[in-house]
C-alpha cells in the first residue's frame, strides 16, 4: 500500500498528511540501543490498539534495528530484531531513539533510511528519532521538533531545518515529536488522518488520554501544568531567561500586569507563587544539567543563574532531595 497526502486543515501551517485507507499499512519501527521505554511504547502501543480497535489489522508493523543484534531499552528490556538493511520497503518508517545516538548513525544506517525515505513512504520520530532522521538528511527544508532538552543543539547543528518548538510537528512526508506524551499525539494524529478521527478518539479513551494539547503548543521543562494564556506567556519569559533570571517586576511589565496582578494569576491558577515557579524551572534545568552533562556544578549554577555557590547547593539539595556531586555520581553508576 502507498499512502498519499492530502491538505489538513486543523493546522494553521499548511502540511501534508496521511490518507485513510481500508488497507494495511506496512509498518517498520527503527528501535536504537537506549531508547527511553516510554517513548517505545508510545510509538507502538497506539497500533496495536488501532489494530484491536479496528478488530483487523490496519498496521503490520515490524521491528528493526540498526544492526542484526538486538536492542536494550533503558529499562533493560531487550528487543529482537533484524537490520534496517534487509528490508526492502515500507509505508511508514517510525524512528524511536534516545541515547548514545552519534555512535549508532553510522554511515550503513544512514544509507538505508535515506533508502526507505525514498518515494511516498512517512517518517515519524519521536525522542531522539528526529536527530537520527536529521542526521540522514531526512528532515532538510522541514519544519521539525525534537525533546525540549535537544532543541537549541538541534537547531544549531542542522540550519537546514526550521526547528519549532512545539508538541509535534507534521511537515509533509515527515512527523517529529518530543518525548512520550507528544509521540502519543502525534500517533493518534497520524491513526486518525490514516484511518478515521473516531478511531483515533476510541483509541485514546482506551488509554484515558486527553489529547487537548494543541501540537503547536511548546514544551516545556515543567509539564503537566494547567496554565491560562497569561501564566503560559509569563513561563515562556521565564524559560528563555534561565541564565541571567529577568525581576518579576520586568516580567509583569511585559504582559502589561501589575506585580500584584501576576502573584494573583498565579496563586489562582497554579497554587504557587511567580518567584517559586520561576525557582522550579531554573532548578529543573539545573538537575538536566548535572544528570546529562559532564559541565562542572560551578558551571551549571552559572547557567542556571546562581551567583553563589552556596545557594545554588541549599537550593538543588531542596529541589532534587540531595546534591548535585550525589545526583552525578548515582546517574553515572
Amino acid at each position: 500500500m502507498i499512502l498519499r497526502d492530502r491538505p489538513h486543515e486543523r493546522h494553521t501551517e499548511s502540511e501534508e498528511s496521511l490518507s485513510k485507507s481500508a488497507q494495511s499499512t506496512r509498518t517498520t519501527i527503527l528501535v536504537l540501543d537506549g531508547t527511553n521505554t516510554l517513548s517505545f511504547a508510545a510509538a507502538v502501543d497506539p497500533l496495536r490498539a488501532a489494530n484491536r480497535q479496528a478488530g483487523k489489522t490496519l498496521f503490520d508493523w515490524h521491528f528493526a534495528t540498526p544492526t542484526a543484534a538486538p536492542v536494550a531499552l533503558t529499562s533493560g528490556i531487550e528487543i529482537p530484531a533484524r537490520a534496517l538493511q534487509g528490508i526492502d520497503r515500507t509505508d511508514l518508517l517510525i524512528v524511536v531513539a534516545g541515547f548514545d545516538l552519534e555512535a549508532q548513525c553510522t554511515p550503513q544506517l544512514m544509507a538505508s533510511l535515506r533508502r526507505l525515505a525514498r518515494g511516498d513512504t512517512f517518517v515519524a520520530g519521536i525522542d531522539g528519532g528526529p536527530w537520527v532522521m536529521a542526521k540522514a538528511g531526512l528532515l532538510d527544508g522541514h519544519r521539525a521538533t525534537t525533546h525540549w532538552e535537544d532543541l537549541e543543539s538541534f537547531a544549531t547543528y542542522f540550519s537546514q531545518i526550521q526547528v519549532k518548538n512545539a508538541r509535534y510537528v507534521v511537515s509533509d512526508r515527515r512527523l517529529t515529536s518530543g518525548g512520550a506524551a507528544p509521540a502519543i499525539e502525534m500517533m493518534l494524529h497520524l491513526i486518525g488522518t490514516q484511518y478515521g478521527t473516531t478511531l483515533a478518539r476510541k483509541i485514546a479513551g482506551s488509554f484515558i488520554f486527553d489529547p487537548r494539547a494543541a501540537p503547536q503548543t511548546p514544551q516545556s521543562r515543567v509539564g503537566g501544568l494547567p496554565h491560562d494564556a497569561t501564566t503560559a506567556r509569563a513561563h515562556a519569559l521565564m524559560e528563555a531567561a534561565l541564565e541571567t533570571p529577568r525581576p518579576l517586576s520586568q516580567i509583569a511589565k511585559a504582559l502589561r500586569l501589575s506585580p500584584r496582578s501576576l502573584q494573583q494569576h498565579f496563586a489562582r491558577r497554579l497554587g504557587t507563587t511567580p518567584q517559586a515557579h520561576y525557582l522550579s524551572l531554573r532548578l529543573t534545568e539545573a538537575e538536566r544539567l548535572v544528570r546529562d552533562t559532564q559541565m562542572a556544578i560551578q558551571d551549571v549554577a552559572v547557567m542556571t543563574g546562581f551567583t553563589s555557590q552556596s545557594s545554588f547547593a541549599r537550593a538543588f539539595r531542596t529541589h532534587a532531595g540531595q546534591s548535585a556531586s550525589a545526583l552525578r555520581r548515582a546517574a553515572h553508576q
